[in-house]
C-alpha cells in the first residue's frame, strides 16, 4: 500500500523501511559467538595431546619368546612327578612365577593388546603433554597470582620432593629387577651375602637409594638413626610401635611367601637377605620396647 500525504492524496514515494534497533543487536551478538566458538575450538585443539607410539613388533616378538620359555618350563615340570621331584617342581613354578611377573613380559603384553605399557618398555615415542595457551594462564584467579609470589626457598623444596613419573616408573622396575637378579645369582649357587655383593646388585640398590631419598627426603637417614637409637635402648614413640606392629606383620607375611609360593626351607628362608634385614629391624624394635 502507498503512503498517504498530507493532502489525503496517496504519494508514489515509497517510505524507507529501517530494520530495528533490536534485529541490528542480534547480528552483531551472533559475530562475537562465533568468534568465542572458534576461540574455544582453537583452545580444545591445544589441549589435546599426542598419543604415544610403542614398538608393537618388538612386544609380540618378545612376549612369544616368554611365553616359549614358560611353556617349555611348565612342560618340563610335568614331567618331574613323585614326592623325589618335589624340589625340582618347584623350582620350575618359580621360574614360571618369574617370568610372567617380569615388567617387560607384562607391558609386552600389554602393547600387544594396544594398551599403555605399565613399566615404560616398548616406548617409541612419550605421549605429549598438553600446552595451556597463554590466553588461559592469564585468565587464572588472583589466587592463583599470589600463590607465585610465596617465598623463593618454599617453591624450591617443592620442586625438589617427590620423583618424576618416569623416576617412579624407575623405582618400581628398579625393585623388580634387584629381585630377579638375586634370583638368578641364587639359582647360580650364591648365598645371600654374595648376591648383596654383586656389582650390578649394587649399582641397582645404590640408585634405589637414591629414587628413595628423593622421594621421601630424609627416609635413608632415618634408618640409620634408628639403628643408633636402638643401641640407647629409648622407649619406641607411638609412631615407631605402628611401625613396629606393621613390621611384625610384613615379616610373617613374607616367610609365607617364601614357603607357599617359592618353596623355601628353613634354612634358605634364614639365609634370605631381604628376611635378614627385616628380622634385624625387628630385633632393634625388640629390644626397645
Amino acid at each position: 500500500a502507498l503512503p498517504i500525504s498530507v493532502s489525503g492524496v496517496p504519494s508514489r514515494v515509497p517510505l524507507l523501511t529501517l530494520p530495528c534497533k533490536g534485529s541490528m543487536g542480534e547480528v552483531r551478538g551472533m559475530g562475537v559467538a562465533l568468534a568465542q566458538a572458534e576461540e574455544g575450538l582453537k583452545l580444545f585443539k591445544s589441549m589435546e595431546g599426542a598419543a604415544g607410539e610403542y614398538d608393537v613388533a618388538g612386544a609380540e616378538k618378545y612376549k612369544v619368546e616368554v611365553e616359549a620359555r614358560i611353556a617349555s618350563l611348565e612342560a618340563e615340570a610335568a614331567l618331574l612327578t613323585g614326592k623325589e621331584k618335589k624340589k625340582e617342581r618347584a623350582e620350575k613354578g618359580k621360574e614360571v612365577s618369574t617370568l610372567k611377573a617380569e615388567q617387560r613380559y607384562v607391558d609386552a603384553c600389554k602393547v600387544a593388546k594396544g594398551l599403555e605399557p605399565k613399566f615404560g618398555n616398548f616406548v617409541t615415542k612419550e605421549a605429549e603433554v598438553p600446552v595451556v595457551p597463554a590466553t588461559t594462564a592469564a585468565a587464572a584467579p588472583a589466587e592463583e597470582v599470589k600463590a607465585k609470589k610465596e617465598p623463593k626457598k618454599e617453591s624450591k623444596k617443592q620442586e625438589s620432593a617427590g620423583l618424576s613419573p618416569a623416576e617412579t616408573k624407575e623405582l618400581e622396575s628398579l625393585k623388580q629387577q634387584i629381585v630377579e637378579r638375586k634370583a638368578m645369582l641364587k639359582e647360580q649357587g650364591l648365598s645371600g651375602g654374595q648376591q648383596n655383593k654383586d656389582e650390578e646388585v649394587v649399582k641397582m640398590v645404590n640408585r634405589m637409594t637414591e629414587l628413595k631419598e628423593k622421594q621421601e627426603p630424609g627416609s635413608t637417614k632415618k634408618e640409620k638413626d634408628s639403628k643408633k637409637d636402638s643401641k640407647k635402648k629409648t622407649p619406641l614413640s607411638q609412631e615407631e610401635q605402628k611401625e613396629f606392629a606393621q613390621l611384625q606383620q610384613d615379616v610373617e607375611l613374607y616367610k609365607h611367601k617364601l614357603k607357599s609360593e617359592f618353596g623355601y626351607s628353613n634354612k634358605e628362608m634364614k639365609a634370605d637377605p631381604d628376611l635378614q634385614e627385616m628380622e634385624s629391624r625387628l630385633a632393634a624394635f625388640e629390644k626397645r620396647s
